[in-house]
């Protein structure tokens, strides 16, 4: 068994659709459980209709609600067999019927509370999951259609619900793995419900967690994560195009490229695989014939020290002095309970006698501890700061990388280095301006001479 996930631009339109049957068809007898995003634009589109209607405008939210009816129908239409049209009919006018009751709801409310953030958001995944499933009995591949929040059982902390693993397990094994005799089944990615059935979601981006929840539910052999680039690469492609296609990783590299940016994949992916030892394989839905890059459990043996660099833009960098000439004892945890109160994670962190610099990456309420702090320390902000993060398992033993570092970056201000507690990267903080040149000198001073056992 293997799982395939397929993102929003791998199901966005009638011919996306038909090429992700191509990729199903030869793995058929691997008996694929299949998890779609939404199609396209949806889920930005459904969030668009609802602020509509948390801002009193009904009538428009309704109208763009039937927009996506229209475009959904359409897609779709090009490709369900005649003898399931009106099948396709049922699923749009059940979950249309829904979201327009969610609409008024949401306008009732005068606000989007989390709980409708959830239901709101879920719409795209019900049903791009119900329509693929319909769709792909027309080239040749018997489907069934599982609706996640049946298998996939979370907490009720709505838009970031975690998984209750082994509840959710036993739901896979009993309701998934006899629906996959002889049958491609297809879920929808990103929700799941609680225990009571109230759907819940796991943030933004997390199709991918649902795969490797799936994968692991199922005991998958392989959990392929389909998407619109050929792999992990040595670079992030919108800030240095050119990169090299990383053939072979472990896991433990790839959350940490993951975490510091790495949009190739959901930073909590990698987790129920770590766990049940399943390999991941990144693939490109468009140039399925590429190998793509996998990820297994083991340390990649590798002559270069670098497998790949990440990069985060617009963080910002919190530099606190401690009023004291040597920081107090627990100075630190005070700091840090400011950050945890107001559920803002940090990146990066440097400390010396008297002071402590580090990374954030999301300011809704960076007014309000920058108050806290300083009512006991020197506080300033630098915003639009740059994190660009070097990792490989070969760093920590690799002698002379700091130097090559700062001769990279020679003609670059670093403001903050810091290797992390994983000793799996190096990460410095540069102003964003200086992102692209210092990824590019990085770049080519780590990727001169490349192992071709591990890149291509």
């Amino acid at each position: 068994m293997i799982v395939m996930k397929f993102g929003g631009t791998s199901v966005e339109s009638a011919a996306a659709i038909e090429r992700v049957a191509g990729i199903i068809r030869p793995r058929f007898e691997q008996r694929p459980l299949v998890v779609v995003s939404a199609m396209g634009k949806t889920t930005n589109k459904l969030l668009a209709a609802a602020d509509k209607a948390a801002a009193g405008n009904l009538a428009d939210a309704l109208r763009d609600a039937e927009d996506l009816r229209g475009f959904h129908r359409t897609e779709a239409g090009k490709i369900i067999p005649a003898e399931s049209t009106s099948a396709m009919e049922l699923v749009l006018e059940n979950n249309f019927e829904a979201l327009e009751s969610t609409l008024e709801a949401i306008a009732t409310a005068g606000q989007i509370t989390p709980l409708l953030w959830d239901e709101v958001c879920s719409y795209g995944e019900r049903l791009s999951s119900a329509l693929v499933a319909l769709a792909l009995p027309a080239f040749g591949l018997p489907a069934a259609h599982l609706d996640a929040r049946s298998v996939l059982i979370t907490d009720s902390r709505h838009t970031q619900a975690l998984p209750l693993y082994s509840r959710t397990y036993s739901r896979f094994k009993e309701k998934a793995v006899p629906l996959m005799q002889g049958r491609v089944v297809v879920m929808g990615g990103f929700i799941g419900a609680t225990a009571d059935g109230v759907t819940t979601t796991l943030g933004r981006g997390g199709s991918d967690f649902s795969a490797a929840i799936a994968g692991a539910g199922i005991g998958a052999d392989e959990i392929q994560i389909w998407t619109d680039v050929d792999g992990m690469l040595t670079c992030d492609p919108r800030v240095l195009p050119g990169g090299h296609l990383v053939k072979n990783i472990s896991f433990a590299e790839a959350a940490e490229l993951a975490y510091f940016g790495a949009k190739v994949l959901h930073p909590a992916t990698v987790q129920p695989a770590i766990e049940k030892n399943i390999p991941v394989r990144i693939l490109n839905s468009r140039r399925p014939e590429v190998s793509g890059t996998l990820i297994v459990a083991d340390n990649v043996e590798c002559r270069n020290s670098v497998k790949s660099i990440a990069c985060k833009c617009d963080i910002t960098v919190v530099n606190i002095r401690s009023l004291r000439m040597l920081m107090a004892h627990g100075f630190l945890r005070r700091i840090f309970e400011v950050f945890d109160r107001y559920r803002t994670p940090v990146d990066m962190v440097s400390t010396s006698e008297v002071s402590v610099s580090l990374t954030i990456d999301h300011t809704q309420y960076l007014g309000d501890i920058e108050a806290e702090l300083s009512k006991i320390a020197e506080v300033t902000v630098v915003p639009n700061q740059a994190l660009i993060c070097l990792v490989g398992d070969a760093l920590r033993e690799t002698p002379g990388i700091a130097k090559r570092i700062f001769s990279a970056l020679e003609t670059v201000n670093i403001r903050m280095i810091t290797q992390g507690a994983s000793l799996l990267n190096v990460s410095v903080v540069v102003d964003g301006a200086d992102l692209v040149r210092g990824v590019e000198a990085l770049h080519q001073e780590f990727f001169r001479d490349l192992d071709p056992e591990v890149f291509q």
